[in-house]
């Protein structure tokens, strides 16, 4: 930033043009991901399979391979120019003069993917043409992108290069990485997922109740479980419930002779003989 004062003595703030454009053009091109990559022929399995890779869009992966007195550094991005070239995606440096120009391997505006449920295959083709091998054709890169969760950072590694052939030849990577690995389901039933939640619920109940109970009303023993005249209610009113239901018969016990009468045998008047007694 820098401040120009006009003639008039106002100030004004200048930013740089070129930075700004910059910052926009960066903004706009971030989010367009793996639109950038052009397949060689558009169809919406190729392009379900790149959208897969979105959250690696353009990073730069690296890696180096050594050939005897020979070494060399590779470059891959995701629909992104690498080394500032356009339409590189994978590009070869000598790792000793890396301020040579690079070879460019393979082009993302010629791409394929094919996917399955835990890898991506990417094809990078009409890089530049070999010098004399593989009957001068356009070099082609392949990326396996595999799934591996245990990883912090992805990393790339050169499997192999094939060119003793007269055609058909490719440079082979290797990429481990989470983005491509399949969403964990839940083993989870409903039942315990329920379960689980009101479990929750009775612990913040039972520690915020009591909490209240010990902290703001000052209650001690007993008295500090949340509701407890509630429960203690609820406690008696099941109880005699299940008296109820479970004793059901009647409580007076029976006679132990069916013939013998429950109730009290009635006082007989005494009868007196002394009218037979001699005056």
């Amino acid at each position: 930033m820098k401040v120009v004062y006009s003639h008039d003595g106002g100030p004004f703030l200048v930013w740089t043009l070129v930075v700004q454009l910059v910052l926009c053009g960066s903004g706009v091109y971030a989010t367009d991901g793996t639109k950038n990559c052009k397949l060689l022929t558009e169809s919406a399995s190729e392009r379900e399979v790149l959208n897969r890779l979105e959250p690696l869009a353009h990073k730069n992966f690296t890696a180096v391979t050594n050939n005897g007195t020979e070494s060399y550094t590779y470059v891959f991005q995701l629909c992104g120019d690498v080394g500032g070239i356009q339409g590189a995606g994978v590009v070869q440096f000598e790792t000793k003069k890396m301020e040579n120009k690079p070879t460019v391997i393979g082009m993302y505006n010629a791409t394929q993917a094919i996917g399955g449920s835990d890898w991506v295959m990417l094809f990078y083709r009409n890089g530049e043409s070999y010098d004399g091998h593989c009957s001068k054709e356009m070099r082609k890169a392949m990326i396996m992108i595999s799934c591996n969760r245990g990883i912090s950072s992805d990393q790339m590694k050169v499997v192999l290069e094939v060119r003793q052939r007269t055609q058909d030849c490719f440079y082979l990577f290797e990429l481990d990485s989470s983005a491509v690995c399949p969403s964990l389901e839940s083993h989870l039933s409903t039942g315990s997922i329920i379960l689980i939640i009101g479990f929750c619920l009775l612990s913040v109940y039972l520690l915020g109740g009591f909490l209240y109970q010990r902290l703001i009303v000052g209650a001690k023993g007993m008295e500090q479980f949340p509701n407890y005249a509630f429960w203690l209610e609820v406690g008696n009113m099941t109880a005699d419930g299940c008296d109820f239901v479970c004793r059901s018969q009647n409580r007076e016990e029976a006679p132990a002779y069916r013939g013998v009468a429950t109730e009290p045998l009635e006082e007989e008047p005494e009868e007196r003989d002394d009218y037979l007694l001699p005056m």
